[in-house]
C-alpha cells in the first residue's frame, strides 16, 4: 500500500461508527476507498436498513455526479439514488445497498455460474444495454462502462453505478477517459486509418464499444485486448484481421455472437451497431459459445487479489509486423498525451471496490533485435480480469497463448 493510500485509509478510518444524517445512519464498515472518494456500509439506526455511503472529496465533480445519478434513479436497472447529506463541512451520498457486490466479482469467483452460462450471459447483458440505452434515451454517457460499476442484487438484477465520469455531451474532447480495457480506439484521440487526430468522439458510441467488452467477459471471463490502442501488439492483430483474431483468441464464442462482436467492434463509430440493434441480436442469439464446448473448455478468469506489480511479459512479432504497427504508431505523440485528459477528470469508484482503480499509461518501447521486436507493456492497477499475452505472433498467424496474472 502506497503512503497516499495509507493517508486515506486513515483519513476513512477516522469516521468509522460515526453517525450522520441526524444521528440515525451509522458507518460501520468500509466497503472501497479510491482517488475521489470514500464508500462506507451504512446502517439506519432506526430500521436496520444497510446502504452504501459515499463521502464525496471533490465538490464540483461531486455535485454533476449527483445531479446526474439523481436524474437516473427512477430505472430498475440502476442503482437507486437515496439523498445528499451534509454535515461537518462534508458531503456523503447516500444509494442502495447491494450485498452481491459489483459483476467483476461474479464473473471472477468461482462457482458463480455465470462466465459461458448462456442462460446467465443473456439475462444480465440485456439488462445492462435497458440501463445504458436508458441513460442515453436521457442524453446521459456514462463513459466508464465496465463490471465494476455495475453491481447485482439478490435475484441478480443488474444496477448500473458510478455516474463520475459520465457527460451529457454526444460529442467529446476528454480523450482518455475511462478505463484502459474498456473505452473505445478513439476515445484515445486518434484514427487509426488516416493517421489524423480527431476532435472529439462520440460518446454513445464509446459506451457501445465498452459492452462490446463485457460482454466477451461474461462469456469467456477474460478481457480480449490490454488497450484498443495500435500500441497494443493484441490489438493491432483484430485490426489486421478481425474473423481471424476471433477464431484463434476466442475459439469458444459462437459463430452467431462473432458476428455481433464484428459490429460492436468496428473501427468506424458511424457504422458502429447501435444499442436498439444489439438488443435485438441478444435476443435472437441461440447461443453465446459453440454448441459442442462445455464451461470446462473455458479458461478459469483470474482471482480478484490485491495489486503486485508483475514481471512485464514481452510480446514478439515479425519484423514485417512491427512495421506495420510503427507505422500507425509514428502519427501519435506521446501516449501521456492520450490520457492527459483522465486526469483532470476525476474517476470515481464503484460502490464494494476495495482495491485500486487509477489508470496508468503504458509504458511501451519497440527495439530490434536480428529480425524480432519486442514491446514491454506496463499496467495499470486498474481494475481487471485478464489480457492477452502474445508469445510468439508471427505475421497474426500463430495463435496466441494466455497469461494470468497472479
Amino acid at each position: 500500500m502506497t503512503c497516499n493510500q495509507n493517508e486515506k485509509m486513515l483519513q476513512a478510518q477516522t469516521l468509522l461508527y460515526t453517525t450522520i444524517d441526524s444521528q440515525t445512519m451509522q458507518l460501520i464498515s468500509i466497503l472501497g476507498i479510491g482517488a475521489y472518494g470514500i464508500v462506507y456500509l451504512g446502517q439506519n439506526i432506526l430500521t436496520g436498513q444497510n446502504y452504501a455511503v459515499k463521502l464525496l472529496t471533490h465538490i464540483n465533480v461531486s455535485r454533476r455526479e449527483t445531479e446526474i445519478h439523481a436524474y437516473l434513479s427512477g430505472h430498475p436497472n440502476i442503482l437507486r439514488f437515496e439523498k445528499i447529506v451534509r454535515e461537518n463541512n462534508k458531503t456523503f451520498m447516500i444509494i442502495e445497498y447491494t450485498p452481491e457486490g459489483d459483476l467483476f466479482g461474479a464473473i471472477t469467483q468461482p462457482g458463480r455460474g455465470i462466465v459461458g452460462n448462456n442462460d446467465a450471459i443473456r439475462h444480465i447483458f440485456l439488462q445492462i444495454i435497458d440501463a445504458v440505452q436508458y441513460c442515453h434515451q436521457n442524453n446521459v454517457f456514462h463513459r466508464d462502462l465496465k463490471p465494476e460499476n455495475i453491481m447485482l442484487d439478490s435475484h441478480w438484477n443488474v444496477k448500473l453505478a458510478d455516474f463520475g465520469l459520465a457527460t451529457t455531451h454526444q460529442v467529446s474532447d476528454e480523450f482518455g477517459c475511462g478505463s484502459t480495457f474498456y473505452f473505445s480506439p478513439e476515445c484515445q484521440g486518434g484514427t487509426f486509418r488516416n493517421h489524423s487526430r480527431i476532435k472529439g468522439y462520440s460518446t454513445e458510441k464509446n459506451d457501445i464499444w465498452s459492452l462490446g467488452v463485457i460482454l466477451i467477459n461474461l462469456v469467456a471471463g477474460r478481457n480480449p485486448w490490454k488497450q484498443a490502442h495500435m500500441r497494443n501488439a493484441t490489438f493491432a492483430a483484430y485490426v489486421r484481421h478481425p474473423r481471424h483474431f476471433f477464431r484463434k483468441i476466442l475459439p469458444c464464442i459462437s459463430d452467431e455472437l462473432e458476428n455481433i462482436l464484428l459490429r460492436i467492434f468496428c473501427l468506424n463509430p458511424a457504422l458502429r451497431i447501435s444499442l436498439p440493434e444489439l438488443r435485438f441480436h441478444i435476443l435472437r442469439c441461440g447461443s453465446f459459445i459453440k454448441p459442442n464446448l462445455s464451461s470446462a473448455h473455458l479458461k478459469p478468469p483470474v482471482s480478484i487479489r490485491p495489486f503486485i506489480q508483475p514481471k512485464a511479459p514481452q510480446m514478439h512479432c515479425s519484423e514485417s509486423t512491427a512495421q506495420t504497427v510503427l507505422q500507425y504508431v509514428a502519427c501519435y505523440t506521446d501516449e501521456e498525451d492520450s490520457y492527459s485528459a483522465l486526469y483532470n477528470v476525476p474517476e470515481k469508484r464503484p460502490v464494494q471496490s476495495g482495491y485500486s482503480c487509477l489508470v496508468s499509461s503504458d509504458t511501451s518501447s519497440v527495439s530490434s533485435n536480428n529480425t524480432s521486436y519486442c514491446s514491454t507493456p506496463g499496467d495499470s492497477t486498474s481494475g481487471k480480469i485478464l489480457y492477452f499475452n502474445t508469445q510468439k505472433l508471427e505475421s497474426y498467424e500463430c495463435p496466441m497463448n494466455l497469461h494470468l496474472y497472479h
